[in-house]
């Protein structure tokens, strides 16, 4: 099982219309009025001086949500403050622990932009993050069969979506501009941000973007919903500054993330 899907997708290139038309009307249905979400920074959620250790029984069943999302936004900062410490571990997992196995504990479905370095960003080492990335951090069925692996089999406690500052899709989504190939298999997925947003800012449209794909993550994944239900999962929206290195959690209604399909 793959954790990264840079790739275009050529099944999206043939989306009629009309299936486009619905996947933006289902997706509006159940996010509602976005414009008065509230936004969190994660600032009460930073602690901690080290980065996380791989578990040595494999995964650690006890961890609950919060702690997951509280260990990578804890490494964020130490991104941000320029004291990573997790290299320092990556080296050695890689010859001593990666061939036994792996043992994440937060999802994270982001760009493909080579800007946006994942585990670098959160100052995780190698094992601990379940990566899928695509431009424009969209959902596919490939993505969300790779996160509904990550839940199932893995275990993971959390799935971050996250959008980043001047991301190229959402410029080209937003432009429309004639593109070769299948890069414009890539805008259908991008449209409801662009409408719901009321506005062709790119901030904005990457910050909209962000909460439209963990909506329709959720609503497009028993798994996924399920296990949110269950309290045993939690899946948020976060924009990466690519100019500070900061991660932002943006803050949904419980009523959008836990929306019946």
């Amino acid at each position: 099982m793959c954790g990264n899907d840079d790739h275009d997708h050529p099944g999206h290139a043939g989306l009629s219309q009309g299936a486009s038309r619905r996947r933006f009307l289902g997706t509006a249905a159940a996010l509602g009025a976005i414009g008065g979400l509230g936004l969190a920074t994660g600032e009460g959620m930073l602690g901690g001086a080290q980065a996380a250790e791989l578990p040595a029984g494999g995964p650690d069943g006890s961890m609950t949500p919060d702690e997951a999302l509280a260990e990578i936004m804890a490494g964020n900062a130490r991104f941000v403050a320029g004291k990573p410490v997790a290299h320092q571990h990556d080296l050695r997992i890689i010859r001593d622990r990666a061939a036994e196995g792996q043992w994440p504990t937060v999802g994270v479905l982001a760009c493909a932009d080579s800007r946006v370095p994942v585990e670098m960003v959160f100052d995780e080492p190698i094992g601990r993050l379940f990566t899928c990335r695509i431009a424009g951090n969209i959902t596919t069925p490939e993505i969300i069969g790779s996160l509904e692996y990550g839940v199932a089999v893995l275990g993971l406690k959390a799935i971050v979506v996250m959008g980043h500052s001047s991301c190229g899709a959402v410029k080209s989504a937003i432009e429309n501009p004639e593109v070769p190939g299948q890069i414009s298999s890539l805008f259908p997925s991008l449209l409801p941000a662009i409408y719901l947003s009321e506005s062709k800012d790119p901030t904005t449209v990457t910050r909209t973007n962000a909460i439209v794909q963990t909506s329709t993550l959720i609503n497009a994944s028993p798994v996924i919903e399920g296990a949110i239900k269950a309290g045993k999962l939690k899946v948020v929206p976060a924009v990466y500054d690519v100019g500070t290195s900061k991660v932002e959690l943006l803050e949904i209604p419980a009523s959008i993330r836990l929306a019946g399909r």
